[in-house]
């Protein structure tokens, strides 16, 4: 992380002292916030349509009636990117506003004795600097090296990761088969303990931050034996088409439900935001099938492990006050946004650190979703340096720039460039085309990656080789 500049800390806490008179009259009256992280849901895994424009960017087999009534009253990000496409990459870059190159945590699994775990900048400090009242929660998967208290949460499930939702990476039979439970993937008991937070702080009158990190849709794959008594008489989609999968989605589901209720029956509606989103997109396929052609993501290409268009693009959505409801944005917004944008709604913009990937998009969000997100560095990037012999095998990064992609393969240095507003499939590499595009954004891709020493492919190193933990940077 990087130690914390002084000119940064006078400046935050000068903003804390000319705030002080009016966080001292409205302590109470913060704002709440709800964060629904799930795991591995594909941008088009719900029955939300996330593109006015697309009808493929939902779900052709699954449903989400509650989700979609949290649509309907909040606003849609249609070009949301999750920092990584695999999980704990993305969960850091959630509580610290830094991409994973920055961080130097690029993969599940690595070493993060570098990361300084213990700085000011996370959500939940920050929120408290704000106000001293924001009680904080984090419960179910945390997939972060360090007890979520460190990073100021009050109450947490601890240092949990996939095996505690019920993973067992040992059983590749148990995994992808339909596996009945009552309480599938913990997503009962999860919520329960979500509400009895809510309940306490209403009670208390404190305003609070809550994240709720689902151990679905991740395998193995557990759903309610009715739930999947449904699906197994539905006609299958084209593209989604695995009935337990299926199941699991709309138990989920019925869990948002719940919360939202609690939300409502509360009379929190009008000072609470919920926002939903995907740690990473989908599994390209569900096994048995071997190809990826017709995959789960489509239209989007290939899917979780790669930096492709199915691996980072999420479903977004988010709900609460002065957002208008029921539209799209099509603002591309990261993962790294989210900490500024939430600092910014409950009532303090912080100033462009250097250290922050993220800007804020409370004026896209509080606009009907027009305007632009200001970061430090132009564009969202995206760094997958080893091979995955379970995706591409190709380590590569990727930098979006408005309506463009480039991603750049490191075995040949290949360049591919997208024009993703027409072209979701990444099928048109435009590369020789626009090639003064191409250049410069390469440039930006290469001077960021320089900038923030971030790790460095070399031949050979893969997923599962801890070379990645020790690889040069560029340099």
């Amino acid at each position: 992380m990087g130690i914390i500049s002084k000119s940064f800390l006078f400046l935050f806490v000068g903003l804390l002292v000319d705030s002080k008179t009016i966080l001292e009259s409205n302590k109470n009256n913060s704002p709440n916030f709800i964060v629904i992280l799930v795991d591995d849901q594909g941008w088009n895994g719900t029955s939300v349509q996330m593109s006015d424009v697309l009808p493929l960017s939902k779900s052709d087999y699954h449903q989400t009636p509650n989700l979609e009534k949290l649509a309907d009253r909040g606003m849609r990000f249609s070009s949301a990117y999750a920092s990584a496409p695999v999980c704990s990459p993305s969960r850091y870059t959630i509580q610290y506003g830094q991409t994973p190159a920055r961080l130097r945590m690029i993969r599940v699994g690595m070493n993060t004795n570098h990361i300084n775990h213990t700085t000011p900048i996370t959500i939940p400090k920050l929120l408290k600097e704000i106000n001293s009242h924001y009680k904080t929660a984090h419960f179910g998967k945390w997939g972060i090296d360090v007890d979520p208290s460190v990073l100021g949460y009050d109450e947490s499930d601890g240092k949990t990761g996939n095996k505690d939702g019920g993973f067992d990476y040992k059983n590749y039979k148990k995994t992808w088969s339909n596996n009945i439970s009552g309480d599938p993937k913990k997503i009962f008991s999860t919520t329960t303990k979500a509400i009895d937070f809510i309940e306490r702080q209403v009670n208390n009158n404190s305003p609070f931050f809550l994240q709720i990190s689902h151990y679905a849709v991740h395998s193995d794959i557990m759903m309610r034996e009715a739930t999947l008594d449904k699906y197994q008489k539905l006609p299958r989609g084209k593209y989604q088409n695995h009935a337990g999968f299926a199941a699991m989605t709309e138990d989920l589901d019925a869990s948002v439900g719940l919360l939202l209720d609690k939300v409502k029956a509360l009379g929190l509606e009008n000072d609470t935001y919920i926002i939903y989103t995907s740690d990473n997109g989908a599994v390209p396929m569900i096994p048995p099938k071997k190809k990826y052609i017709n995959g789960s993501n489509t239209p989007l290409s290939r899917g979780k492990w790669d930096a492709m268009e199915g691996g980072i693009r999420v479903p977004f959505i988010i709900a609460g006050p002065k957002i208008k409801a029921g539209i799209e944005s099509r603002v591309p917004i990261s993962f790294s946004d989210l900490l500024p944008s939430i600092i910014d709604i409950a009532g303090i913009k912080l100033p462009q650190y250097d250290h922050l990937d993220g800007g804020s998009f409370k004026i896209v969000a509080f606009n009907s979703g027009i305007g632009k997100v200001k970061r430090n560095n132009d564009g969202i990037v995206f760094h997958v340096p080893y091979e995955n012999g379970i995706a591409l095998k190709r380590a590569h990064s990727a930098i979006i720039v408005d309506n463009f992609k480039l991603i750049k393969f490191y075995d040949n240095n290949e360049l591919m460039l997208f024009e993703l507003n027409n072209d979701y499939e990444e099928k048109y590499n435009l590369a020789k085309e626009f090639i003064k595009k191409t250049n410069k954004l390469e440039s930006a891709l290469e001077a960021y990656l320089i900038k923030v020493k971030a790790p460095k492919w070399q031949p050979g190193i893969s997923w599962k080789n801890k070379q990645i933990d020790e690889i040069n940077s560029f340099h």
